[in-house]
């Protein structure tokens, strides 16, 4: 698929991010720069990395394919929601950046205590390698596409550049490359809009060749759908490490809000340029100008770059390949990050080690980010089939028992151990009732279309009771000392 000039852009942009990874390793002198950028960013470099974190893959490909084949402009929700839940988030942002944390289960050990920060590490880490599993088979499946190498040749091309710009630089790189990766991304899709209409004759040929539901919001989304994706999104970005990391690392609590903000604003613009180069696909498809048989052999997932190489100049054509690919890059960094700074911050110096120093921490943080990575590259290279069920349980199991807890926990002085340990464990147990054992992904014959939902409410449930029945010995909300 790919002519030269298109493979030296994508290369380039490859190297682009190696440097970065090398330059920002010359700000980090702590741990606390490593894993958190110093707590130094400002609003912009906030918005840029928050919004890069989870525009991914499935953010430009699969909208651009759900746009095409039966959304239509509906396709936008999925976008759109996500950003929605960035400004929920902008009026708990000041209080995820006072409680000065590094990490999410740091949070529950000082607010409830070492046994429920030792519980949420466990439930946190396993579901982020499972992540940047998926995000390497995503990224190795568009470069393998784009540029007509092997799968498993893209896997560790993919592997080793995001594992080397990440340890070397920490949350430094991670911001810098994933504020190139959004311009990337937003710009390179942008600019396909007017190529892509071209071929089509004008916007005028796009609607006449589409049905006219095709440009009904609520097409492929009802509106209780779209409030189910907006809770899911709340609860996943509110206790993912690879999410909250940025509110910890804002330079103040109105920093956090103006990111939150911004990044909201990226999403909302965005949302709809990928569903709008899906139905200009499906106007060409319909015009007898592009065939659905030319993306079969890769899959409909892979319409637009097929559409990108028939209608782009290759200059403009590799820096869009390079923005796709970018979007799922700036994910599986974040995630790799998220399972070294959980690993080293509260399992080695929480529990194996608590009176290593910083030096000793980082290093072990950056020794855990090259094993997860090695795991989630062996497990891509033979398994990747499993990408959406791990994403989707990924997402689901980490968040059902922990977002009370951790959300009431900034406001409510009653909140206990007994409370978030119970609320954990059975929030949990029924992300995994409804995701591995029931047979119709029913719970009291209900079918819910977030499965997070249910999680959420019976973890909500047994917060409140059993923080009731055993309260804790001191009534507070601030969150006891530990060292820097």
């Amino acid at each position: 698929m790919a002519n030269g000039i298109i493979v030296v852009v994508v290369v380039a942009y490859l190297l682009f991010m190696l440097w970065i990874g090398w330059y920002s390793s010359k700000k980090i002198t702590t741990n606390t720069d490593f894993m958190l950028a110093g707590r130094r960013l400002g609003p912009f470099l906030m918005a840029g990395t928050l919004a890069a974190t989870e525009i991914g893959g499935g953010s430009s490909l699969g909208v651009v394919q759900q746009g095409m084949q039966n959304h239509g402009i509906s396709a936008a929700w999925y976008i759109i929601t996500m950003g929605i839940a960035f400004v929920i988030l902008t009026f708990m942002a000041p209080k995820f950046r006072a409680s000065t944390v590094k990490t999410v289960p740091e949070y529950f050990r000082r607010r409830y205590g070492k046994s429920a920060g030792v519980l949420t590490a466990i439930i946190m880490l396993i579901p982020l390698i499972g992540l940047t599993e998926g995000q390497f088979v995503a990224s190795a499946t568009i470069l393998s596409t784009m540029l007509g190498i092997g799968y498993k040749p893209a896997i560790v091309i993919v592997a080793v550049v995001v594992t080397a710009y990440s340890v070397m630089g920490g949350l430094w790189s991670v911001t810098m490359t994933d504020f190139v990766q959004v311009f990337m991304i937003v710009i390179g899709m942008i600019i396909a809009i007017p190529f892509a209409l071209g071929e089509a004759g004008g916007w005028s040929n796009v609607v006449a060749n589409v049905p006219p539901e095709t440009f009904d919001m609520f097409k492929g989304y009802s509106p209780m759908a779209v409030v189910s994706l907006v809770i899911m999104y709340v609860a996943t970005f509110t206790v993912g490490q690879e999410a909250v990391s940025r509110y910890y690392a804002a330079r103040d609590g109105q920093a956090a809000k103006t990111g939150s903000i911004l990044a909201a604003i990226v999403n909302f613009i965005y949302a709809f340029v990928p569903a709008i180069l899906g139905i200009i696909t499906l106007a060409l498809i319909n015009m007898g100008k592009f065939s659905s048989a030319e993306f079969e052999a890769v899959g409909a997932r892979y319409a637009l770059p097929v559409l990108a190489v028939r209608t782009m100049p290759a200059i403009i054509c590799g820096l869009l390949f390079a923005g796709i690919i970018s979007a799922t890059m700036s994910s599986s960094d974040s995630d790799l990050l998220g399972a070294g700074s959980i690993f080293a911050n509260d399992i080695y110096r929480a529990i194996l080690k608590p009176d290593a120093d910083n030096k000793q921490v980082m290093r072990v943080t950056q020794i855990t980010m090259v094993v997860v990575s090695l795991i989630a590259m062996a497990a891509a290279l033979f398994n990747p089939a499993s990408l959406i069920a791990i994403l989707t349980f990924a997402f689901t199991l980490r968040a059902a028992g922990t977002f009370f807890p951790y959300v009431l926990g900034h406001y409510w002085k009653g909140g206990s151990l007994a409370g978030t340990i119970a609320s954990v464990i059975s929030g949990s147990i029924v992300v995994v009732y409804l995701e591995k054992i029931s047979a119709d992904g029913t719970l009291f014959g209900i079918k819910f279309s977030q499965k997070i939902i249910p999680g959420l409410v019976v973890g909500l449930v047994f917060f409140l009771i059993f923080s009731k029945l055993m309260p804790p010995k001191e009534q507070t909300t601030e969150l006891a000392p530990e060292e820097d």
